[in-house]
């Protein structure tokens, strides 16, 4: 592919990253306005979306340092340790929680906003789960750029030629591949959120998870094992499938609830008191 530096000391993987990180922040901005989130609810989010990304991308290089004791004996972090995906998003997501419901507790406390961000946290998260996919499949794409995150070595035609573990000769392109499902998953979560629909957080958890689960057979960089031939990231892909069905159902729980609050209000609003 095409590693070298081409404007700023910046090589094409850091452009993709930088344009999914751009989109990332534009595409959360139109589905909160589309959802109607109140704007200084929606600032506050973006805040904390970026200390997360910061927090995330420490704790991807971290994740992929533990990652490369197999092969280099070690751990270390230096200037070509990589960085892993699941390592960022574990982070990134464990540092927005907690930045969201205790700085967001005090933060709105005393405001007009008063427990709004826990009652909005589901139409919140329905947002940013297209929001996260379209940077995840920009961040692909430079992968693929970079020649890196590629899949075993292979002489089917769907293979391309890339400077990868076992040097330069033909790869499967796990890359591409992951980044043309996140596009068509991004556009189906995109068009839920923006049309008020429930459940993104738990579908994408789902449909991401069994995705990654079945994509790591086509991969060749070994990175361990968890037992019953099952590599870390097929647990975490594990994990977030089952995770699923507990934040679906908290979901459903949660906005069942508020309908039911909205219609008493609704019924005690119309009632004609008689005197």
């Amino acid at each position: 592919m095409y590693p070298n530096k081409i404007i700023f000391d910046m090589t094409l993987y850091d452009i993709l990253i930088s344009i999914g990180i751009i989109a990332c922040f534009f595409v959360f901005d139109h589905l909160a306005d589309k959802r109607k989130l109140r704007g200084k609810f929606q600032k506050f989010v973006l805040l904390c979306g970026i200390f997360a990304i910061i927090i995330g991308f420490g704790s991807s290089i971290f994740f992929q340092a533990i990652y490369n004791i197999p092969s280099v004996g070690r751990f270390e972090i230096v200037k070509n340790t990589g960085a892993t995906f699941y390592g960022g998003l574990v982070g990134g997501v464990v540092s927005f929680l907690l930045i969201y419901f205790s700085i967001g507790h005090f933060a709105f406390k005393k405001t007009d906003l008063c427990g709004y961000h826990s009652e909005n946290f589901f139409s919140m998260a329905s947002c940013a789960v297209p929001s996260i996919l379209i940077a995840h499949a920009f961040g692909r794409l430079g992968c693929l750029t970079a020649g890196c995150c590629h899949g075993a070595v292979t002489d089917a035609w769907y293979g391309i030629l890339m400077d990868g573990n076992l040097g330069y000769q033909k790869y499967v392109p796990v890359q591409l591949f992951e980044a043309l499902f996140l596009f068509a998953l991004f556009a189906l979560m995109f068009f839920n959120a923006r049309r008020g629909g429930r459940y993104n957080l738990s579908i994408y958890m789902v449909a991401y998870g069994i995705w990654r689960f079945l994509i790591e057979y086509l991969r060749d960089d070994y990175r361990g094992s968890v037992g019953l031939d099952v590599t870390p990231s097929q647990l975490i892909a594990i994990l977030m499938i089952v995770g699923a069905v507990g934040v679906f159902a908290l979901e459903k729980v949660l906005l069942d609830r508020q309908a039911a609050k909205i219609s008493k209000n609704t019924e005690n609003n119309g009632e004609i008191i008689e005197d």
